[in-house]
């Protein structure tokens, strides 16, 4: 459809945010599905395949799993770090062999699976096997309370400290501004210092739960067993985001509690029962990062760009969520048909900033270009703008693993 948004719906974007037709007319086509009182385009909004990315929806008696789709649980984990050890090759090197090598290999996956679907990351330190500095990370997490589906196959146990594809990476940053000290310190940042940061979802756990229940709308009466797969897969990528700090803390020399700061978890594709100022409803976020009032959130760049931390302001205009990212400019195949021609597969191992890629797939070295997304100046400027976040740090990437 091409027309105008209906009234319940909208899209933020400033004037320097460049933004598809496309998706605009996806939001467009969610906003008019039955029960859906509110619609709001981020300014990352990008066309998904049928559905934006980038977006938040609030629905009054009905839920959508498709609105999540084969993501669900997808988000961002970020550990500060005040110092590391080695740098330049070095410290490539000792990030290359750490990711080398599978620390759990010789965890049972099915007793694995079983203790993160029902509890999340916190399920780590009660498994055989898994490495004590490991479960000394996990014990420090809540664990996740609430019904889960039936565990699914151990298979997807295996998957467990794994990035997976797209946009998904483990990634070194550099503090490069901070422009709210207190609320940085929350986090464990400071200037001059470092952070880890894990943008990964459910891995084929994911695919696999929404193959099940296909696209169409749920009542909400009728809805509890698949509430309940999404809580067991939220856990499963919350759990995977640990591991996955994990190992990039473990090659930089600071796999110890006591060697980290402050740590953010946040789930970006995901149903929640929310209190909208006229009354309850069922906030979908695809792509879409958390902002409650007071709360610390993330809005990723791009391996060549900054990241920001925010801290949400709770805007009810942006049903309490800002941008999870800069958003893509152009789909996958033409970025790759388009880099190809201009970019070496050597050249794209360092970027305009100074950072390494660590990457063994070469489409997604030209996929993942950060000229194939949006300024992320434009994108943070009008979060604030709307009174959705504010600035609190910048982080600049150092390495970036996309395995």
């Amino acid at each position: 459809m091409s027309g105008p948004l209906p009234a319940h719906a909208e899209v933020l974007a400033g004037p320097d945010v460049w933004l598809e037709g496309a998706a605009v007319d996806q939001l467009a086509r969610v906003a008019c599905a039955d029960g859906c009182v509110r619609a709001v385009g981020l300014p990352d909004l990008h066309p998904g395949p049928g559905t934006p990315i980038g977006a938040s929806f609030a629905f009054r008696g009905i839920v959508w799993p498709s609105l999540v789709g084969g993501d669900a649980g997808c988000g961002v984990r970020l550990v500060g770090i005040p110092r590391i050890k080695a740098q330049g090759d070095a410290l490539e090197r000792r990030v290359r062999n750490e990711l080398d090598t599978d620390p759990l290999d010789e965890v049972d996956p099915g007793a694995l699976l079983a203790a993160v679907w029902a509890r999340g990351a916190r399920g780590l330190c009660e498994v055989a096997g898994v490495p004590d500095e490991l479960a000394a990370f996990a014990a420090r997490e809540e664990a996740q309370i609430g019904p889960v589906g039936p565990v699914p196959d151990a298979v997807f146990g295996t998957q467990l400290g794994s990035v997976g594809g797209g946009n998904h990476f483990l990634e070194l940053s550099r503090v490069r501004r901070v422009v709210d000290r207190d609320q940085a310190a929350a986090a464990g940042l400071r200037r001059s210092g470092f952070a880890v940061v894990a943008h990964s979802g459910s891995r084929g756990l994911g695919k696999h739960i929404a193959s099940r229940w296909g696209g169409g709308a749920l009542p909400e009466d009728a809805a509890e067993a698949w509430l309940q797969d999404l809580r067991g897969t939220v856990n499963f990528a919350r759990a995977n985001r640990l591991i996955l700090c994990w190992r990039m803390l473990r090659a930089v020399g600071a796999a110890h509690p006591g060697r980290t700061g402050g740590s953010l978890e946040l789930v970006h594709n995901v149903v929640e029962r929310v209190n909208l100022p006229d009354g309850p409803a069922w906030v979908h976020r695809k792509g879409a990062a958390p902002a409650a009032a007071g709360q610390l959130t993330v809005v990723l760049g791009s391996r060549g760009a900054e990241s920001w931390v925010m801290l949400g302001q709770g805007s009810a205009r942006s049903l309490e969520s800002v941008a999870h990212g800069a958003g893509r400019r152009m789909n996958r195949g033409q970025s790759i048909e388009l880099m190809r021609h201009r970019h070496t597969r050597a050249s794209l191992r360092r970027t305009a900033t100074g950072g390494r890629v660590i990457c063994d797939d070469r489409d997604a070295l030209y996929a993942e270009h950060p000229d194939c997304y949006k300024p992320i100046e434009p994108v943070i400027a009008t979060l604030e703008a709307a009174g959705t976040a504010a600035r609190v740090a910048s982080l600049l990437p150092l390495i970036t693993v996309k395995r």
